[in-house]
C-alpha cells in the first residue's frame, strides 16, 4: 500500500483546532507595537495636509508615518506597494498615515482622529462595454495575447442558422480569507525577521529586499500557517510593507492587521466584467461561430486583466472563433488574482450562454456540450495531454438523475416553488513551476524534507510527506516536513492550482536522489545525517507539447420561492477528471469548498462601486454576503481515474480551483431551468429574482 492516493489526515489539523496554530499576527515579541493605517477618503487626489495632534496626544499611540515622515523605498516593480511614499490618492482607500500604538485598541482610536486634507480630482470609477477609453491589451494572463481569431467569426455568424447573441455582466468579487492580511516584522540590527500571512514567502523576502535595499539573505519570511488567501495574498501587499517600515522607524516589532472593512481596497479583488458571446451553429448542434468578447477594468498604477475570455479558446470546438479583452483604467483600487482568475468569470458567461444554446436548438444541454467535442485544443491546435470532459457529463448526468429531467422550463412547481435543474462544464489549465527542495535522512531512521511551500489551508503539508514517503521507501509516519519559510529551498508560490505540482515534483525528485544515495552507503549515517538537494528548473518550466488542462462537470437542483425571490440549491454535484488523485481526504475538501464558493457567486456575493464615492459599497462580511452552514446543501465531489502520462512525475492537475469554475453557471441555468426567467447578472439575490418574476408573467416564461 503506498502512502500517495491514501487519505492521510492533514498534519497540522490538531494544531488548528487547539489553537496551538500561530498565524501571522500571533508572534508575541517583546516590546511589540501594533500600526493601524489609514485610507484616503477621496476617489482621487493629493493630500494637502495632515493633522496628527490628536492622535499623538491620545494614550499609548507612539507616533504616526506619513509620506512626510516615512522610510523612503526603492520603486516598487507592483505600485500598490509604493505606501506613504508621496501626496497622491490613486483611488479611494489608498493608505495616507499609519498609526503605531501599543495596543491594537490604541491604534485604532488614534488612527480614528487623524484628520486628512486632500485636495479632490475628478474620477471615474464606471465601467461601460463602450467606454470611450477602452484599449486591447497586449497581453493577458502573462503571456497570452489579449485576441486570438481564427476564421471569420463574424460571417460564419451572419450565417449561422441558430444564433446567440447574448450579455452577461460579472460584479466585482472580493477574496475575504479567514485570516486577515497581516504581519509582523522585527529587525534585529540590520538583519529582518517578517511572520507575514503570504501564498508565497520567496516572493516577499525578494520584494523587500528590493524596497529596502536588504541583500537577502538578511531577510527572513515565514508563513507557517495561513488562513485562505484565494489568490489576494499570492504577491505581497501593503501589509508587510508597512509593518516593515514602522519596525525600522520606531526599532520595535511592529504588527498590521488590516481591518476586514479595508480589505476591499488594498489586497486586490476579482474585476467586474461585462461579456458578449455570439454562438452560431448548424440546427443539429454543431458551432460555426463562437465569438467571446470581455470589457473590464483596471487601476490607473498598475494593469491587471482579469482573463475571461481565456476558456473560449479550449472548451468547445468552432471553426470561426474569436477571444477578445478590453480594459479600461479607472480610478478604482488596483484588482488582482481571485480564485479561478479569468476562468471562473469566462465560464460563468459562456456555460450560460451554452445552455441558451441549447434552449434554441430545442437540445439537452448535455448533449450539446458533447456534440462540440473538440479533437484538439481549438486555438493551439496541440493534443491534449488528457481531456476526458465527455466522461465527467456523462457520469455527473448518471449520478446526478438527469436522464428523467423535463427539458421545458418552469415545470416542476411545489406550492409557491418552482424546482429546477441545470449543467455547466468546468476547466482549469494545469501549472508547475521551477522548485528545489531537500531530503535528509537521519541516523533515528526518519527523514526530514524542506520546501518553501505554502500551506494556505490545503493540506500541502501531508500531500508532500505522502509523496516523499512513496519516493524514500519508507511509512508516511516516518517523514518529517517543513515548509513556509524563506530560509529553506526555495519554491513558488501557493496558486493557479500549481503548488502540488510544483513542489511535489522538487520533493519527489530530492527523495529519489537520497533513496538511491542511501542504497549506495554501507554503515551509520553521520549525527547530521545525508541530505540531497533537487531544483526542477529546465523540467517543470520546459515547454510542453501538449494542451494540459483539468475538466468537470457540475450539476445543481434548486427551489426558487415566487413569494419571496429566495433561490436555494438544494442538491450540487461535481465530477472530475483531474489527473491523480494524491489524497482523497483533502482533494474532497478542496473541490466541495470551490463549489461552495461558486454557489456564492451565484447567490449572495456582489460588490458595486459607488459613482459618486469611488468606494465599494459592500465593504465587510456584514454586507459582502459569504454562503453561511445555512446556504450549502448536501454537496457530492467525485472523479473519475485519470492517467496522464504528460504532466509531471506524480500525474496530478491540480484541484484547487476547478470546483469554483463553472458551479455559478450551473446553479444559473437551473434557476432559469425552474423560473423560465434568464438572469444574466449574479449573484441571484431575492430582489433580482422577485423582479425578474413579477415582470415576466407565468404564460410567457
Amino acid at each position: 500500500m503506498t502512502a500517495v492516493g491514501a487519505p492521510a489526515e492533514r498534519r497540522e489539523g490538531r494544531e488548528k483546532v487547539s489553537g496551538t496554530a500561530r498565524y501571522a499576527a500571533e508572534h508575541p515579541f517583546p516590546g511589540r507595537l501594533f500600526a493601524r493605517p489609514v485610507p484616503a477618503a477621496v476617489a482621487r487626489g493629493r493630500v494637502t495636509g495632515i493633522d496628527v495632534t490628536a492622535a499623538l496626544a491620545m494614550p499609548g499611540v507612539v507616533t504616526v508615518l506619513t509620506h512626510e515622515n516615512a522610510p523612503r523605498l526603492a520603486a516598487p516593480d507592483d505600485a500598490t506597494l509604493a505606501v506613504l511614499q508621496g501626496p497622491e490618492v490613486p483611488n479611494r482607500g489608498w493608505f495616507v498615515a499609519l498609526v503605531v500604538a501599543d495596543s491594537p485598541e490604541a491604534a485604532r482610536a488614534g488612527a480614528a482622529a487623524v484628520r486628512v486634507a486632500c485636495a479632490e480630482e475628478a474620477h471615474d470609477v464606471t465601467l461601460t462595454a463602450a467606454h470611450p477609453r477602452a484599449y486591447l491589451p497586449e497581453k493577458v494572463a502573462g503571456t497570452e495575447p489579449g485576441v486570438r481569431e481564427q476564421g471569420d467569426p463574424e460571417g460564419a455568424f451572419a450565417a449561422a442558422q441558430i444564433q446567440v447573441d447574448v450579455g452577461y455582466r460579472v460584479p466585482p468579487l472580493h477574496n475575504h480569507p479567514m485570516e486577515p492580511h497581516a504581519s509582523t516584522a522585527h529587525w534585529d540590527g540590520e538583519r529582518l525577521t517578517v511572520h507575514t500571512s503570504s501564498q508565497g514567502t520567496t516572493a516577499v523576502r525578494t520584494t523587500l529586499g528590493r524596497l529596502f535595499g536588504l541583500p537577502e539573505e538578511r531577510i527572513t519570511v515565514v508563513a507557517e500557517h495561513v488562513g485562505g488567501g484565494f489568490g489576494s495574498k499570492g504577491t505581497p501587499r501593503p501589509d508587510v510593507v508597512l509593518a516593515v517600515m514602522a519596525a525600522r522607524h520606531t526599532g520595535r516589532p511592529v504588527t498590521v492587521v488590516f481591518p476586514r472593512r479595508l480589505m476591499p481596497t488594498s489586497v486586490g479583488h476579482r474585476a467586474p466584467t461585462l461579456h458578449r458571446l455570439r454562438l452560431g451553429a448548424e440546427p443539429d448542434g454543431r458551432l460555426t461561430s463562437l465569438v467571446h468578447e470581455v470589457t473590464t477594468y483596471s487601476s490607473r498604477i498598475k494593469e491587471y486583466v482579469e482573463y475571461a475570455a481565456m476558456p473560449a479558446r479550449v472548451m468547445y470546438a468552432a471553426p470561426h472563433r474569436r477571444s477578445l479583452h478590453r480594459v479600461v483604467r479607472l480610478d478604482v483600487p488596483t484588482p488582482s488574482w481571485m480564485r479561478a482568475p479569468g476562468e471562473a468569470s469566462g465560464m460563468y458567461a459562456l456555460e450560460s450562454a451554452m445552455d441558451e444554446l441549447a434552449e434554441a436548438l430545442g437540445m439537452d444541454p448535455v448533449e450539446v456540450r458533447i456534440r462540440n467535442e473538440p479533437d484538439t485544443e481549438p486555438d493551439s491546435g496541440k493534443p491534449f495531454s488528457s481531456r476526458h470532459l465527455v466522461e465527467c457529463l456523462r457520469e455527473g448526468a448518471r449520478r446526478f438523475g438527469w436522464s428523467g429531467r423535463d427539458p421545458r422550463p418552469g415545470t416542476r412547481p411545489r406550492g409557491p416553488l418552482l424546482l429546477g435543474t441545470g449543467v455547466a462544464a468546468a476547466t482549469y489549465p494545469v501549472q508547475a513551476y521551477p522548485s528545489s527542495a531537500a531530503a535528509r535522512a537521519l541516523p533515528d531512521g526518519s527523514c526530514l524534507v524542506e520546501v518553501n511551500a505554502a500551506d494556505i489551508g490545503t493540506g500541502a503539508r501531508t500531500v508532500l510527506a505522502q509523496i516523499a514517503a512513496d519516493a524514500l521507501g519508507v511509512p508516511l509516519e516516518r517523514v518529517g516536513i517543513r515548509v513556509g519559510s524563506s530560509d529553506l529551498p526555495a519554491a513558488p508560490l501557493a496558486g493557479g492550482s500549481s503548488g502540488t505540482a510544483s513542489w511535489g515534483w522538487a520533493v519527489h525528485e530530492a527523495c529519489l536522489r537520497l533513496a538511491a544515495r542511501l542504497a549506495e552507503r554501507q554503515g551509520p549515517l553521520p549525527d547530521r545525517g545525508v541530505e540531497v538537494r533537487a531544483d526542477t528548473e529546465g523540467k517543470a518550466d520546459a515547454e510542453s507539447p501538449f494542451a494540459r488542462h483539468a475538466f468537470g462537470a457540475h450539476f445543481a437542483e434548486v427551489s426558487v420561492d415566487t413569494v419571496t425571490g429566495e433561490v436555494r440549491v438544494r442538491r450540487l454535484l461535481g465530477v472530475y477528471a483531474a489527473g491523480r488523485i494524491l489524497n482523497p481526504r483533502t482533494a474532497r475538501s478542496q473541490f466541495v469548498g470551490g463549489m461552495t464558493m461558486g454557489l456564492g457567486m451565484a447567490l449572495t456575493e456582489g460588490s458595486t462601486v459607488d459613482a459618486a464615492f469611488g468606494d465599494f459599497a459592500e465593504s465587510d462580511l456584514a454586507s459582502y454576503h459569504v454562503p453561511a452552514h445555512a446556504d450549502v446543501p448536501d454537496i457530492e465531489a467525485h472523479w473519475i481515474d485519470e492517467d496522464d502520462p504528460h504532466l509531471n512525475p506524480l500525474g496530478g492537475k491540480g484541484i484547487g480551483e476547478i470546483g469554483t469554475v463553472g458551479s455559478a453557471a450551473a446553479i444559473g441555468n437551473a434557476v432559469h431551468h425552474a423560473t423560465g426567467v434568464r438572469f444574466r447578472e449574479p449573484p441571484l439575490t431575492p430582489d433580482r429574482v422577485l423582479t425578474g418574476l413579477l415582470r415576466t408573467p407565468a404564460d410567457a416564461r
